[in-house]
């Protein structure tokens, strides 16, 4: 017996017309319906939103940053100083050498430049990497770029000078609150 046959066995001979007309009565208007949309999902909470950070151009190597903070040792410090010449405090500094590095500017504010850079963990830092600190009771409020060998360059306090630090130094150790890098995400 077909599977047509088997299908229309119930309906009997004498209403297999009826039988056959409701069959195709019932096809024509499921083919006549729209079907429901598919629904989107909804955003997952924990679904990170999409954010476009600040990358440097794919031909400025690193190292050339860590050659500028270096060429700025002693440059005295100098609270909202964007360039050497004036003095530099310590997003300054860091905003001069991508400016002089890449021609782009970022802004003058270490909370700022933290926000707009890509996070990375402290253990992936890498030279031209930038570190953060909370050394005025609040997250990002000073920061550096990081050297190599668990060291970094900044622009400490009214009377200090652009010097190098180490990570694990007894003053920057516990102050330590994020890394940033300038590098596009692979």
């Amino acid at each position: 017996m077909s599977p047509l046959a088997a299908l229309l066995a119930p309906c009997g001979r004498r209403r297999l017309g009826a039988c056959l007309l409701l069959g195709l009565g019932m096809l024509v208007a499921g083919c006549g319906s729209t079907p429901p949309a598919p629904r989107k999902p909804a955003p997952s909470a924990s679904a990170p939103p999409t954010q476009t950070y600040f990358a440097l151009p794919d031909d400025v190597p690193t190292q050339e940053l860590v050659f500028y903070a270096l060429g700025l040792l002693d440059t005295g410090y100098r609270f909202g100083g964007r360039n050497p010449e004036a003095g530099l405090d310590c997003s300054g500094m860091i905003a001069y050498i991508v400016e002089q590095v890449s021609g782009q500017r970022l802004p003058h504010n270490a909370a700022q430049i933290a926000a707009r850079t890509r996070p990375i963990r402290v253990g992936e830092l890498k030279p031209g990497d930038l570190v953060f600190f909370n050394t005025l009771k609040r997250r990002h409020s000073h920061m550096g770029i990081y050297i190599g060998d668990g060291r970094f360059v900044h622009a400490p306090s009214s009377r200090g000078r652009v010097r190098i630090e180490r990570l694990d130094n007894r003053y920057f150790a516990p102050r330590i609150d994020g890394a940033r890098t300038l590098l596009a995400a692979n």
